[in-house]
């Protein structure tokens, strides 16, 4: 006997789903039922269906409506639903039917206006990451300390006061989040979640830490930001694991020292109320790659910053630095060093507009020898003098050779063959009595890239200086000099010249030859005019400082030089640009000496 078919209805597929009374189609809750997850986010729930809550419970009048051709939602084909996904509806409550879903393993609640969650929750024993973020939570239930399987719960955004006894009974979790809460303490046991890698906290009301707090020794990142602390527990040093640790905007006054936590690379610091550093801190990180320390008190830098020789980054906008030590400039990592709002009366306002490393360079030409001690016993050498072996080691060190600040009127003769062999690359014979420069510069010019000669007696430069290609610095400030030969032309790498406090009546002409130059400091001289056709040629200059000279006009087309990021021109005999013009900045002047070219 032949089976008898149904009719065929040719537009079945385009028939709208069958949908319960909540309005979820059918064909979810099926499709569910076969892969396990049931995702009815963004649906503007209001309750969840109770289809929802009997996934996992076979229907008999499903059963008996199948049909030969149905064969494809047979309940041999169902698994239990162990990914809920309730996110982003307006849902109030949760129903206790939840128990019913024992399998789940994930359950996202968030972004909802839950106020509370159903006790029966404990009976999702498989359970591992659990969101409710973004609700209006006052509490968290105690049954949610029984999910021992949970590795992952966020219950950030919502109006939790504080959290159940027991919470350190999940003893599996990883990743914690309950940040932008009402919380004012952290539990007492929190260090017993030993396999805790994340805790995030911030944005409470949190007014001290736990002790316990070092026992967390897996956790990788703590975010305490915007909280209430006025001290830390030592303990936080022993986290072993720590990475980045974020305590800005507290009201910390000082530090404890880090002394487990090597392996510490981020330390945020800004917002609070920190008034030095302490050396014994700074020793114990010495792996850190950033500092952020903004919007503090802090009204001096210790010498012993130079541990800190992993420092990519240091923040310390807005405190109350008015120096820095030179030593700074040591720091071979560190590419970026914010400073704006501090009140740095001790560094010229170009040099900190020349950007990380060209303030680093500024600090390392101001290193100094340390002061000689002689030998009081026998009056031989000591190790800082010259004359000895170890004394021209201390001189020619690494790359450089620096024989500074000894008011000498020569350069010692035995220090040139060690400068030589080891090719050095920067001289420092600043703060001398040098009145000529010494011949035997030369000899390095194969390798010197920059030179000091600052605060000496020269009265000229000698035009043999012209052999020395690879020059890229030249200091020749506080000198008598009026002028430089004009045989320097093959200095085509020059990128900064210093000629302040001088005697030039003009910017010296070899100079518009150097097309690389970038920076160019020519403050208290006697020049009297901008050659604005010449100066056009330095197409890459940044810094023009010409403070505190004689000049009487200032030429429109300077307006045009773009490039320019610093222009100096206060002191001078021309009575425009006005001082309240040239007090607003270098783009402000530059434009308006654009708006004064002749159309």
């Amino acid at each position: 006997m032949a089976c008898k078919r149904g009719r065929l209805q040719p537009r079945a597929g385009f028939q709208a789903q069958q949908q319960d009374s909540s309005g979820v189609p059918m064909g979810l809750i099926k499709q569910a039922r076969k892969s396990g997850t049931l995702n009815l986010s963004n649906r503007d729930l209001t309750t969840v269906p109770d289809s929802v809550w009997h996934i996992n419970i076979n229907d008999p009048s499903e059963g008996k409506s199948l049909s030969m051709d149905a064969v494809e939602d047979q309940w041999w084909d169902h698994v239990d639903l162990v990914k809920l996904i309730l996110a982003s509806n307006q849902l109030t409550e949760i129903s206790p039917q939840i128990s019913q879903l024992g399998a789940l393993v994930t359950l996202d609640l968030h972004d909802n206006q839950l106020t509370s969650l159903p006790s029966t929750i404990n009976e999702l024993q498989q359970l591992q990451k659990l969101n409710v973020s973004h609700n209006q939570l006052i509490e968290i239930p105690e049954e949610v300390c029984e999910l021992k399987q949970i590795l992952f719960f966020h219950a950030e955004h919502n109006n939790i006061q504080e959290l159940p006894e027991g919470f350190s009974s999940l003893m599996h979790i990883e990743d914690l989040d309950v940040s932008h809460n009402n919380l004012s303490q952290l539990p007492d046991d929190l260090g017993s979640l030993k396999k805790l890698k994340a805790l995030n906290a911030s944005n409470n009301q949190i007014t001290h830490l736990p002790w316990s707090i070092g026992s967390l020794k897996g956790v990788r990142t703590l975010d305490l930001t915007h909280n209430k602390l006025t001290e830390l527990p030592s303990e936080i040093g022993h986290m072993a694991a720590l990475e980045q640790l974020y305590l800005r905007h507290n009201q910390l006054t000082k530090l404890p020292e880090f002394k487990s936590t090597d392996a510490l690379k981020e330390l945020h610091l800004g917002n609070n109320q920190i008034k030095s550093l302490d050396v014994d801190v700074l020793k114990s990180i010495p792996g850190i790659s950033v500092l952020d320390l903004r919007d503090n008190k802090i009204s001096s830098l210790p010498e012993e910053i130079i541990c800190l020789q992993n420092l990519q980054r240091l923040d310390l906008t807005n405190n109350e630095l008015s120096s820095l030590p030179f030593r700074l400039g040591t720091l071979a990592n560190l590419k970026s060093l914010i400073l704006e709002g501090n009140p740095l009366r001790s560094i010229r306002r170009d040099i900190l507009s020349r950007g990380t490393v060209g303030l680093l360079k500024y600090l390392r030409s101001r290193i100094e020898e340390p002061a000689e001690g002689g030998d009081a016993v026998n009056g031989g050498p000591t190790a800082s003098d010259p004359s000895s072996a170890i004394g021209a080691t201390m001189v020619v060190s690494g790359k450089t050779m620096i024989y500074n600040d000894k008011k000498a009127s020569s350069i010692p003769a035995n220090l040139w063959e060690p400068a030589k062999e080891k090719e050095v690359t920067s001289v420092n014979f600043s703060k001398n009595q040098l009145t000529e420069v010494p011949q035997n510069l030369i000899l390095l010019s194969r390798t010197v890239v920059e030179i000091n000669l600052g605060f000496n007696k020269l009265s000229s430069i000698p035009s043999d200086l012209k052999m020395m290609t690879n020059l890229a610095v030249l200091d020749l400030r506080n000198n008598s000099l009026s002028g430089l030969p004009q045989e320097l032309e093959t200095l085509v790498a020059m990128r900064e010249l210093i000629i302040s406090n001088n005697k030039f009546s003009e910017i010296p002409p070899v100079i518009y030859s150097w097309v690389n130059l970038e920076n160019l400091l020519a403050c208290a001289n006697h020049i009297t005019e901008i050659n604005i056709s010449q100066l056009q040629k330095l197409t890459r200059l940044a810094t023009l400082d010409l403070q505190n000279n004689d000049i009487r006009q200032v030429p429109p087309e300077l307006g045009k030089m773009e490039c320019l990021r610093a222009l100096q021109l206060s002191g001078n005999a021309f009575r425009n640009p006005r001082a309240a013009v040239l007090a607003k900045g270098t783009p402000a002047l530059l434009e308006y000496l654009r708006d004064k070219i002749p159309t």
